[in-house]
């Protein structure tokens, strides 16, 4: 298997497993509930198209935000996974005023935009792992291969979502308004253990040096 080959399986199912269009549907119906069916499709091609668009801009601009903002990628897995805990609760108990994801009857919003594209579909999981791509890229020999390797992959899980959200109707056609409902708190609870994780796998990775020149005085 080619480095290419094997980065573009590897990107591909890492997205695909952060994005996971299934987690997606319930919150995009209840987002659509009540829209005519064009309007519905717009919303779905919006929203890919917005996270797409997203992927690109920090696969290729990542690592500079971090080196201007001076940002280390550890504080980006801490924050993201706050707003990904926050998104979770509303989910999974969503406070009378709709909280940070708006209602599918709310008139104005973007919707494709937010809450869908990000930070539903494109959330701080996708951000980190595009700039550590980047970053191992630019690291690479190969640079422009490896570029179109991980740019194929993003387009062909962002072409999988689609699908997904365009077939999101026949998948969930037998749970009902209920078990969309219920669908969309299950989902709500997996997407706050999500940022939990980011939260401590950034926090540990922050400390690391901390830990390593602690031991290293202990030892002195």
């Amino acid at each position: 298997m080619t480095p290419e080959l094997s980065l573009f399986i590897s990107l591909f199912t890492t997205l695909l497993a952060i994005i996971n269009p299934l987690e997606a549907i319930p919150v995009y119906l209840g987002l659509i509930d009540g829209k005519p069916a064009d309007e519905q499709r717009r919303v779905a091609r919006d929203a890919c198209l917005y996270a797409l668009l997203l992927s690109f801009f920090f696969l290729l601009f990542g690592t500079l935000l971090l080196r201007v903002f001076e940002v280390p990628l550890s504080m980006v897995r801490v924050v993201g996974g706050v707003i990904l805990t926050r998104v979770g609760f509303d989910l999974f108990n969503p406070p009378a005023s709709g909280g940070i994801i708006p209602r599918g009857n709310e008139e104005g919003g973007n919707i494709a935009f937010v809450p869908l594209a990000m930070p539903i579909m494109f959330g701080p999981g996708a951000i980190a792992t595009l700039i550590s791509m980047a970053s191992t890229i630019k690291q690479s020999a190969a640079e422009l291969m490896h570029f179109v390797a991980a740019s194929a992959a993003i387009v062909a899980c962002m072409a999988v979502t689609y699908l997904s959200l365009t077939y999101a109707k026949p998948i969930l056609r037998r749970i009902g308004r209920q078990g969309i409902d219920a669908a969309t708190r299950i989902v709500g609870f997996f997407v706050a253990a999500m940022g939990m994780g980011l939260i401590f796998n950034g926090a540990v990775e922050f400390l690391q040096p901390y830990q390593a020149a602690g031991r290293v005085a202990l030892a002195l």
